[in-house]
């Protein structure tokens, strides 16, 4: 595998030993997200867990639907090995591994009850073709739940960063709208997002740092610096970076998505951009 996609593909199975130490914010999210599980009657049988990474949601979407089978996919082999490392219950499990590509999933049409994807989809070049693929494999009326990164993600190192220099070297994730229309144009039902910040905080600004690498956050813009960053560089980054301390803390925002879709039935109306929902989701009642 060459390219962006080869890229992430190496950083992520670099940062499977070390992941699980750094992915506070990863499980926070995820807890998040599972808990509106609660609003959305379903059964599922398969449940396909896309960029499952060491496998924290996989787990407890196991533990929830009891009589479903999960597939954990991911594009880093080192990271299905840590998650299978970390099943506790291997000789019960109901969980299967899948090394494989979002572009192309490797599974039959209309053949999953559940697509399920925790801050993964932010990582995805294409973002309708990775929609068009979960659409295909969801039997009609399945679920498509997810959360990703929206554009204000590290707004803070982006700034300091603009101060030393002009290249790239905090990526730009979509907004919440494109994230919308491409839901619609790939041909789901009944799209609903919102979106919430959280803010972490640090010591130093190379905690921060430490933290992205440790999950395998990496840069994959063009135009970006491709040998390592100089001291010198860092120096001033760091400098640009203390104008946020507050509280004797240096904050870290993140833009969070979370989304979800229907896979249309029979009797379903074609779907436009007005037909986006988004708004806080305490505000959605449960779907019957």
């Amino acid at each position: 595998m060459s390219g962006k996609h080869g890229e992430i593909q190496r950083a992520f199975d670099r940062a499977a030993a070390s992941y699980d130490a750094f992915a506070v914010l990863q499980r926070e999210v995820g807890d998040r997200v599972l808990s509106r599980l609660q609003y959305m009657h379903i059964e599922p049988k398969l449940i396909l867990d896309l960029g499952a990474g060491t496998g924290y949601c996989a787990r407890h979407l196991e533990k929830k639907f009891k009589k479903a089978r999960v597939v954990l996919l991911d594009l880093a082999l080192s990271m299905l090995i840590t998650a299978r490392t970390n099943q506790t219950r291997r000789w019960s499990s109901r969980s299967h591994y899948l090394c494989s590509d979002t572009l192309k999933l490797p599974m039959l049409s209309a053949s999953i009850d559940f697509v399920f994807s925790n801050l993964m989809l932010q990582w995805c070049n294409d973002l309708p073709t990775v929609f068009k693929e979960c659409r295909r494999v969801l039997r009609p009326g399945g679920l498509l739940l997810f959360t990703s990164l929206g554009p204000d993600t590290l707004q803070e190192l982006r700034r300091a960063w603009s101060e030393v220099d002009g290249l790239p070297h905090v990526n730009v994730f979509s907004d919440m709208h494109d994230v919308g229309d491409a839901l619609i144009s790939s041909g789901f039902s009944a799209p609903v997002l919102d979106r919430d910040l959280i803010t972490m905080t640090y010591q130093d600004l190379f905690d921060l740092m430490r933290d992205l690498k440790g999950i395998g956050a990496q840069n994959n813009l063009t135009g970006r610096r491709r040998s390592l960053t100089g001291k010198t560089a860092l120096t001033q980054v760091r400098a640009a970076y203390e104008r946020y301390r507050n509280n004797a803390l240096l904050p870290a925002t993140y833009e969070i998505v979370y989304g979800h879709a229907w896979a249309p039935t029979s009797n379903t109306r074609a779907q436009d951009g007005s037909t986006v929902a988004t708004f806080p989701f305490k505000h959605l009642t449960r779907r019957t």
